[in-house]
């Protein structure tokens, strides 16, 4: 399980990795497309948006299916719950060590300011 579930997470940040696939789930939010107005909207080849595709689907992110020659691309069935979960226990993680800095912060600047008005008696 542990190693499905490390591959699972290395197959979708792998695959959010890119910008253009993270656009392309973008644009599949809003609707279904063919990879044909993938590529043109990408502005690149059929065979660099097949590839991207490709990497989103194994990734379990989209699903494709062929009717005739248009291959239409839809959202996958696979959510990112779990990677959202993971990367929320470091959010609170790195939030409760941020607000420890903020107190040592403010800690350092009221001794400051004990020390200025010391100088100044």
């Amino acid at each position: 399980m542990v190693q499905y579930y490390q591959a699972s997470f290395d197959a979708a940040f792998g695959a959010l990795s890119d910008a253009t696939r993270r656009g392309v789930l973008e644009q599949l939010g809003r609707a279904d497309a063919s990879i044909t107005d993938l590529a043109e909207k990408f502005n690149m080849t059929l065979t660099g948006m097949k590839k991207h595709v490709g990497v989103l689907e194994q990734a379990g992110l989209v699903t494709t299916e062929k009717v005739g020659r248009v291959r239409t691309c839809k959202f996958g069935l696979r959510g990112l719950r779990e990677e959202a979960a993971w990367i929320e226990r470091y959010r609170q993680l790195w939030d409760a060590r941020f607000n420890e800095l903020d107190n040592v912060v403010e800690e350092l600047k009221l001794k400051e300011k004990r020390n200025e008005r010391k100088k100044r008696k």
